[in-house]
């Protein structure tokens, strides 16, 4: 038995919750993953999980076990990755989550490069427009935008995603004669509106007056929208925004060829939303790890350049 193997194992088995999900992200079976776990505890003997049909749960020694065996698999990896920092090679797999949108447009062609430059680095990328439990899934590092709650995450911030009100021509050429784009936040409850439901904010969409609105610089105004369509998808509403069948309120990341080209018009110029941060996070244990370090280095220069956009301004700083 490879007894760091097992140890590793069972402490992604713990933190998954199932054997079935650690040998899904391992590429074997579920039967390879539990005679692991049974190899160790007949090595050990002690009973560390107790096992039914639909859960796992944590003996008494097992939960001592798993304690001090997370910690030590962590400094293993710790030294590891000092090691490959000395030698100037990334080796292994790194498991990175994002949105759907996000992970297409942006961070797919910074995976593309990081592994040009790292070709001993196997990368899992994991798509969601939810959150997802990185120590549950296993995750390396995650892109996360909008304002984090308190965790137990390590977070660098690597920019700034600013939400434009967004609409096609084609949308703006379709409009009833003698209706016209908004020019004022009000306006919006005559038009169409695409609704987000991956925010908090929903249908009440808030601005705020810049210099050249018709209110005092600072003014905020909010409306309640209303629509048609409303999706918990940014893919679905980027592409119902370039089919015209609406105003929606939108990352302007998404939409950084269409804007550039004129093709998707930015309305209501003279009033800014809320921005959100776009962070890094990080697992505590994975914060000392050479791959994780050099693909959030690798992400937040990449999205300094213009090429990334206006939208993803690189602010970079240590925090969450």
């Amino acid at each position: 038995m490879d007894k760091l193997l097992a140890m590793r194992t069972f402490v992604r088995v713990v933190e998954a919750g199932s054997f079935s999900a650690v040998a899904h992200e391992s590429g074997t079976t579920q039967s390879a993953v539990s005679k692991q776990v049974a190899a160790l505890e007949r090595e050990l003997g002690a009973k560390l999980l107790t096992r039914t049909t639909r859960s796992l749960a944590l003996t008494e020694d097992g939960a001592r076990y798993f304690e001090e065996t997370r910690r030590l698999v962590a400094e293993i990896a710790e030294a590891e990755s000092t090691l490959q920092r000395g030698e100037q090679q990334l080796t292994g797999r790194l498991r990175i989550a994002a949105s759907v949108g996000f992970g297409r447009m942006k961070l797919m062609p910074l995976v593309r490069s990081f592994l040009a430059e790292n070709p001993g680095v196997k990368i899992d990328l994991r798509l969601h427009d939810n959150f997802i439990d990185l120590v549950e899934h296993g995750i390396d590092i995650a892109v996360r935008i909008g304002e984090l709650p308190d965790s137990r995450l390590i977070a660098r911030r690597i920019g700034t995603a600013e939400r434009r009100l967004l609409a096609h021509r084609r949308y703006l050429r379709s409009l009833p004669k003698g209706m016209k784009a908004p020019k004022q936040p009000d306006d919006l409850t005559a038009h169409n509106c695409i609704v987000y439901t991956g925010i908090a904010a929903r249908n009440d969409w808030t601005f705020i007056a810049d210099a050249g609105a018709s209110e005092p610089p600072g003014t905020t105004r909010s409306v309640r929208v209303d629509g048609n369509l409303q999706t918990n998808s940014s893919e679905v509403l980027r592409a119902s925004i370039l089919a015209g069948m609406g105003i929606g309120h939108a990352p302007a990341w998404l939409f950084d060829e269409e804007i550039a080209s004129d093709e998707v018009v930015t309305l209501l110029p003279d009033w800014h939303t809320f921005a959100s941060p776009i962070h890094l996070v990080s697992p505590p244990e994975r914060r000392h790890s050479a791959k994780v370090k050099a693909f959030a280095d690798h992400v937040a220069a990449g999205l300094a350049q213009p090429a990334a956009g206006s939208s993803a301004r690189s602010s970079a700083r240590s925090s969450a």
